[in-house]
């Protein structure tokens, strides 16, 4: 698949943010035990302490926190379908991002604030401070266009790349279940 262009890339903008704002399936869970290396599970745990059993958040955090243990807003990434579907498709040669998985809403700052509790399956997650600004392999995998569109002025708060979570209760998260905000 071609890395799309800037030119593309802003013309989704509107569609990306008419996405539900609530209450969207979970699809596409993802597991990342080593670097490049992805797996595709049915379900998994996600736990307060642990992150998710097999990831390398454990070992392998790309964020700690002073004292050097990792950085618990890291634990979940959440990428929206639609920013997905233009720069990644299935059987492409290029990598899945690794975002835990994938759903069909807005997860702009206006509609997930920071502190925003979601119901994940039978977790519970927290919407972190961390800002996923996509790193170089974003960039080297889908164009430096599509890195650029990221951290575009104004983009920013529209979270293209995704929203970051802590896990506040442990469960378990499964394809087809419904991520909803919590009161």
């Amino acid at each position: 698949m071609a890395q799309p262009t800037r030119a593309q890339l802003d013309a989704a903008i509107a569609g990306i943010l008419a996405a539900p704002r609530d209450r969207a399936r979970i699809e596409g869970l993802c597991l990342r035990p080593d670097y490049n290396e992805r797996r595709f599970p049915d379900r998994i745990m996600a736990t307060r302490h642990r992150g998710i059993p097999g990831e390398r958040w454990e070992t392998a955090p790309w964020l700690r926190l002073p004292d050097g243990s990792p950085h618990p807003g890291i634990q979940i990434s959440i990428l929206q379908r639609r920013v997905l579907d233009l720069v990644w498709r299935p059987g492409d040669a290029t990598p899945h991002p690794g975002d835990t998985f994938i759903v069909d809403m807005d997860l702009s700052e206006a509609t997930l604030p920071v502190g925003q509790l979601l119901r994940a399956g039978s977790a519970v997650l927290r919407v972190s401070d961390v800002f996923n600004d996509a790193c170089v392999k974003w960039k080297v995998r889908y164009g430096a266009d599509a890195k650029d569109w990221i951290t575009a002025p104004g983009h920013p708060p529209l979270r293209l790349r995704g929203v970051l979570c802590s896990i506040e209760q442990d469960g378990e998260i499964a394809n087809g279940d419904w991520l909803e905000k919590l009161a």
